[in-house]
């Protein structure tokens, strides 16, 4: 029997707590977060069809760094090119999954550069 991480276990369980509570609408999408060590990625999904509207990374061609140095600083642009893909979707308001993470550092500053790019949440 194989060995299960007890980090990777609670995580999955604070993941399926917060998404019985938050459903992506057509009218109000999911904007979900996952981060890496290196990387943090952001996608607009409708539940109700199923379907992913807009998607954003650090690995994403488009991307370039902003002014402000690190991880939290790429977190902010990510957040602003989402928005503005959302808008090109058609996306003004959407429901904000962290994915299991706290609301600090890289995921707050993803969110604040969504705000900033005209999402409302």
């Amino acid at each position: 029997m194989a060995k299960t991480n007890p980090r990777t276990v609670a995580k999955a369980k604070r993941v399926r707590r917060i998404r019985k509570k938050i459903k992506g609408t057509s009218e109000r999408p999911r904007l979900r977060v996952f981060k890496s060590n290196k990387h943090i990625y952001a996608q607009i999904i409708d539940d109700s069809a199923g379907r992913t509207l807009a998607t954003m990374s650090t690995v994403d061609k488009e991307f370039s760094a902003g002014e402000e140095k690190g991880k939290t600083g790429d977190a902010k642009v990510v957040g602003l090119k989402i928005a503005e893909r959302a808008k090109a979707a058609g996306v003004e308001q959407v429901v904000f999954d962290r994915g299991g993470y706290i609301y600090h550092g890289r995921v707050k500053s993803l969110s604040e550069g969504a705000r900033e790019g005209g999402l409302k949440f």
